[in-house]
């Protein structure tokens, strides 16, 4: 029925190309268009301007002799100012940009080592744009945007790269865990010394109370009782000391087997010793 009234319709987002006896006349815009086919006119195609993506898969080499699959995604569009370029000058576009993508892409990644090529994949892929943009342009195509969607090593290499990893997190656990039982262990052994100088501290100022309680009970009762020098005291009192000592050592079962000289004799070269040791520590403290 179009054609019987040299009517077509063009959708919206189309463009349809019109010839006259095979010579390009113009370019028909969307709505309903008149084409007198009496006279030689007639619509030669139509061309969408909706957005396109073509995906390309290209497998390349890297710097450091990995295989690799690089997966591009292109997005593009007919230019309507210059769509009878699209039309004619380009019989098969996609064939077109892959084969600039190939290039591009071949061009980038072999000066790349495997790892950089992933963290360059927006330089690689603007690298890809601008070629592709340069070159497409003059054909009527606008591209509008270019990413690096996948970047896919070898099987094996994967795997070694994934066992690489797994094996440098585990150095940095067991490094972790051999800083931290670092860590416990000094804090023990400060708090060993610590608490060991504490004691020492307390056995010191112990020593030293019972070395001034001895000095003040003999001053005390040599002055008290009249004829007593302040010797005889302190046998007397060092002799109560060694049977008291006698007495708990005998006194707890779990008390381990001690010898030591017993007799009128020793008695006395025990008193002899701690009071030098106590007249030695009364002079420090002095």
């Amino acid at each position: 029925m179009g054609n019987l009234f040299c009517c077509v319709l063009v959708k919206q987002s189309d463009v349809a190309i019109k010839e006259r006896f095979g010579k390009f006349q113009k370019v028909l815009n969307p709505g309903l268009q008149f084409v007198p086919w009496v006279i030689g006119d007639y619509v030669a195609g139509s061309l969408t301007l909706r957005l396109q993506q073509l995906d390309v898969q290209c497998e390349t080499k890297t710097k450091d002799n990995v295989f690799v699959t690089v997966v591009a995604s292109i997005q593009y569009r007919v230019l309507v100012d210059k769509a009878s370029d699209a039309f004619y000058r380009l019989s098969n576009p996609t064939t077109q940009i892959k084969a600039y993508v190939f290039d591009v892409i071949r061009a980038c990644v072999p000066k790349l080592n495997l790892d950089d090529v992933f963290e360059q994949k927006n330089e690689i892929a603007k690298s890809v744009e601008e070629e592709l943009d340069k070159a497409m342009t003059a054909y009527g195509y606008e591209i509008l945007q270019t990413l690096i969607i996948d970047i896919e090593p070898d099987q094996q290499v994967k795997r070694a790269m994934n066992e690489i990893n797994a094996a440098a997190r585990m150095r940095v656990a067991a490094n972790e865990k051999a800083e931290a039982e670092k860590i416990i262990q000094i804090k023990r052994a400060e708090g060993e010394a610590e608490s060991k100088y504490l004691s020492g501290l307390g056995i010191a100022r112990q020593r030293q109370a019972i070395v001034d309680g001895l000095r003040d009970s003999v001053l005390g009762f040599a002055g008290n009782v009249p004829g007593t020098s302040a010797k005889d005291v302190l046998d007397m009192v060092m002799m109560t000391q060694y049977f008291d000592t006698m007495r708990d050592i005998g006194a707890h079962s779990k008390s381990s087997a001690v010898f030591i000289p017993h007799g009128p004799g020793a008695v006395s070269d025990v008193a002899t010793q701690i009071r030098n040791g106590l007249l030695q520590a009364h002079q420090t403290h002095d």
